[in-house]
């Protein structure tokens, strides 16, 4: 995720860090050539131009525009509720670290505490398609099946089994133990929620067809420009063609919010987060807080 501070109006024009600009670079340059070469065309051939009209592309360009902010803000809805189910976990996890005070023997509360620390490290490389089993070994115990089909859950039922043996044990009383199993199943839901933004795309027609649309109205814009507009239709094209194709990168970027992409949800630092409450409840040495390196919060 992009964190800077807010740039003054002249920066903002060459900033490349957080810009889609990277991205279409290339497709951007590409369609601006083919403007240049059909002007060069209509100043050879003038004829065969006079008869092409703009208005096809206004109400085409309208209708993309429409349909492409009902994808961005989808694709953002997406995002934003990834965060909150995140958000819901650190909630959650805390509420397990003030709800467990009352656990005496530290021998019995640490891998209780360390396994849920153990659980965000494998819900996160869960989601990105990752080692579950590597991302959480230095923290649960005992370490479940690597072959297990849903790690992060494996280690909800161990904590759930603890919490259990407390109960029986008498160091948990009836209501305290029910409130820690409803945060287990709190945390379960936030899971589920991840696991459903990572595994249900937004339908592959209605991106493709957009994709489509995209191009091809990038590619006919400089036919309907090129006589009334000569050698600036490259530059109007230009322009065009960033603002579409930018728009089509960032909601293909928004719309899996758990990778490593520039503007993907910073997960290593919300795991850091959770590592750092449970490590300071243990009264062990913390870990630094992660920081936005060249603006990027990983």
């Amino acid at each position: 995720m992009i964190v800077r501070p807010k740039v003054n109006q002249f920066a903002i024009l060459f900033t490349l860090k957080g810009s889609i600009a990277k991205r279409i670079a290339l497709r951007t340059l590409m369609v601006t050539l083919l403007a240049s070469a059909i002007v060069l065309i209509e100043i050879l051939h003038p004829s065969n131009f006079t008869k092409v009209n703009a208005t096809p592309f206004t109400l085409l360009g309208l209708s993309l525009s429409i349909f492409m902010s009902f994808r961005n803000n989808a694709c953002y809805d997406r995002w934003y509720e990834a965060r909150k189910a995140w958000g819901e976990v650190i909630v959650h996890i805390r509420s397990v670290i003030r709800e467990t005070h009352v656990i005496r023997e530290s021998v019995q509360r640490k891998p209780l505490l360390l396994n849920l620390c153990g659980f965000a490290h494998a819900l996160n490389a869960r989601l990105r398609r990752e080692s579950e089993a590597e991302a959480s070994s230095a923290w649960v115990m005992p370490i479940p099946d690597a072959q297990t089909p849903d790690y992060s859950a494996r280690i909800l039922q161990q904590v759930g089994q603890q919490c259990s043996d407390l109960h029986e044990r008498g160091d948990l009383s009836e209501w305290r133990y029910m409130l820690l199993a409803n945060h287990l199943t709190s945390l379960t839901q936030a899971q589920a929620v991840c696991e459903r933004i990572k595994t249900t795309p937004l339908p592959f027609p209605y991106t493709l067809l957009l994709h489509r649309t995209i191009y091809l109205f990038c590619i006919l814009l400089p036919f309907a420009m090129a006589e009334p507009l000569g050698w600036l239709t490259p530059l109007f094209t230009a322009i065009v063609s960033y603002t579409f194709f930018g728009l089509d990168a960032i909601a293909d970027e928004l719309e899996d919010p758990f990778g490593r992409d520039e503007n993907d949800l910073p997960t290593d630092a919300l795991v850091r987060t959770i590592e750092r409450d449970i490590l300071a409840e243990l009264g062990e040495e913390l870990p630094p807080a992660l920081k936005p390196v060249d603006y990027i919060l990983s």
